[in-house]
């Protein structure tokens, strides 16, 4: 993804714009990105904090666990980025919310031991 590039909620209230690289690109199969997004894994990226801004309305924010922010969209419910203190420099943005994800280009799967017995994936991104 070559910056500087955007994304949007579903209605288009909550914008996005990032003017670096990402930091990192992958699919997250833990428990609470699965119930957060109602679906078997979802595609995140790493923007460095100070690095992106919200260029339209700003999201709401639900705390789903201690020390951990999800920021979705207050009209539509479009799930935009994931805050937590354990990555206290950067934001992790939904792949889908971007205006082309056909860039978003992943790297890896994360939290495989959590994965849906169901899901069969065939790439060959690094499991971690």
């Amino acid at each position: 993804m070559t910056p500087p590039f955007t994304g949007r909620c579903l209605c288009g209230a909550v914008t996005y714009l990032c003017t670096a690289a990402p930091l990192w690109q992958a699919h997250c199969h833990c428990d609470s990105c699965r119930r957060a997004t109602a679906s078997p894994f979802t595609s995140f990226f790493g923007i460095a904090n100070g690095q992106w801004r919200w260029t339209g309305a700003r999201p709401a924010t639900y705390q789903s666990s201690p020390g951990t922010h999800r920021d979705f969209c207050p009209i539509c419910g479009t799930q935009m980025t994931y805050r937590s203190s354990r990555y206290p420099d950067e934001t992790h943005f939904y792949a889908a919310t971007l205006d082309h994800p056909g860039t978003y280009a992943p790297q890896s799967h994360v939290h495989t031991d959590e994965q849906l017995p169901w899901v069969h994936l065939s790439d060959d991104l690094p499991r971690k």
